[in-house]
């Protein structure tokens, strides 16, 4: 039994923001079902889907990746006699979860205006780059976009150099998991007051709250912080440092950890009085920087690491992919997990990091082929025999 298991939703995301969301919430049990146009589907299952790199039986990574756990019932909203059979679905569902461009549900008559006077507990929610309110909330957006109206870009890479985006898309993903919180916490308001709400996600308000303290920080000094890389605008040695063969993370925080890495490093111009609290690391830090950088190439990452981690010193490889997809804690927690396609073969993805104590059940579903199961949906959740199944296949209203 998984903790979202007699929770229905109605999936009408495309693309990242939306789809991870669901995703988040099929994982956990959610009855998640994908309500797509009949042709083609939604955008993401064309995506990669010919690449023989990134593909599986004709499916390509996003779609592979973002709808297992979900069904897949084809309906033609722009048909009245579609519209009404999602609406008759609305009625059986709790949630209704969309990442259209602004005012598209609205067009269509999906809002939460619309089907909360169909289903008054009904949870909707929208996901878009700016909101559904405010002068520009129409700005068109993409991942990039919601990174640089953000102001995360500024602080990201390397002094002197272009604005960075983070290399996960952390726009599209910030969104999809505030999402993902928001649903269920008006899941909850509902058990007390047993109505249903909207849930309005703006990509970028994400991303201002990713700003956290740093905001609070510019608000108090009014500077304006660049990119200082890797390294800490406190904390010394606090870094990405090359080794022999890899990349290092060394962290020091505490003066206590300092005189423990003092005696990893073995470097005599650190043994100095001056150096053990932070303010004196801080204002050499060049030096120290470019000393340790200077010992560090003298060994490999794991060695550096043994002494570290032994020594209690916080510390991390830089992992590329294969290392961290192969890290023995990551597989010890069933982050990496293989996932059926619907036509045979599997591919291995990362798994759900939400971990529960009381309904620690994990499986995943494969992603399903487009309307795989509208049969079946129609007939569990709607009553619809196959003669009435049959029909409407045949106006060209489900596929």
């Amino acid at each position: 039994m998984k903790p979202l298991s007699d929770i229905i939703i109605i999936d009408l995301t495309h693309m990242l923001s939306g789809p991870y969301a669901g995703m988040v919430l099929a994982d956990m049990g959610a009855r998640t079902i994908k309500v797509e146009p009949p042709k083609n589907g939604e955008l993401t299952r064309a995506l990669l889907a010919n690449d023989p790199k990134n593909s599986l039986n004709g499916m390509g990574a996003y779609f592979l990746t973002l709808n297992r756990n979900k069904e897949s019932v084809c309906i033609d909203l722009k048909l009245q006699e579609g519209k009404q059979l999602f609406y008759d679905l609305v009625k059986k569902a709790d949630v209704v979860i969309s990442n259209f461009s602004p005012g598209v549900t609205k067009r269509l008559n999906i809002h939460y205006d619309d089907l909360s006077k169909i289903n008054p507990s009904i949870v909707t929610c929208t996901i878009t780059g700016f909101g559904e309110t405010g002068p520009e909330f129409n700005r068109p957006a993409f991942d990039m976009v919601a990174q640089g109206y953000g102001g995360g870009m500024t602080i990201t890479g390397q002094p002197e150099m272009p604005p960075t985006r983070a290399g996960i898309p952390i726009g599209d993903l910030g969104g999809g998991m505030f999402a993902a919180i928001g649903i269920l916490g008006a899941l909850n308001a509902r058990t007390s007051t047993g109505k249903g709400q909207h849930v309005e996600i703006s990509m970028q308000d994400c991303q201002i709250s990713l700003l956290n303290y740093m905001a609070t920080m510019y608000f108090l000094s009014g500077e304006i912080p660049g990119p200082i890389g890797n390294s800490h605008f406190v904390h010394v040695p606090y870094n990405t440092f090359p080794t022999k063969d890899r990349w290092i993370i060394i962290a020091v925080i505490k003066d206590d950890a300092w005189l423990r890495f003092l005696e990893v490093v073995q470097i005599p111009e650190f043994e100095e009085k001056k150096y053990h609290t932070q303010p004196y690391r801080l204002a050499e830090k060049d030096f120290i920087e470019e000393k340790l950088s200077a010992k560090l190439k003298t060994n490999t990452c794991d060695h550096w690491l043994d002494l570290l981690t032994e020594a209690r010193v916080p510390c991390a490889p830089v992992n590329d992919f294969k290392h961290a997809l192969e890290d023995n804690q990551a597989l010890a927690r069933n982050m990496i997990v293989d996932v059926q396609h619907p036509e045979g073969g599997s591919i291995k993805m990362p798994g759900n990091p939400i971990k529960m104590s009381g309904t620690p059940a994990e499986d995943f579903a494969p992603p399903p082929l487009l309307g795989q199961n509208t049969n079946m949906v129609l007939n569990e959740l709607l009553g619809l025999d196959q003669e009435e199944i049959n029909k409407l296949r045949n106006d060209g209203i489900i596929g």
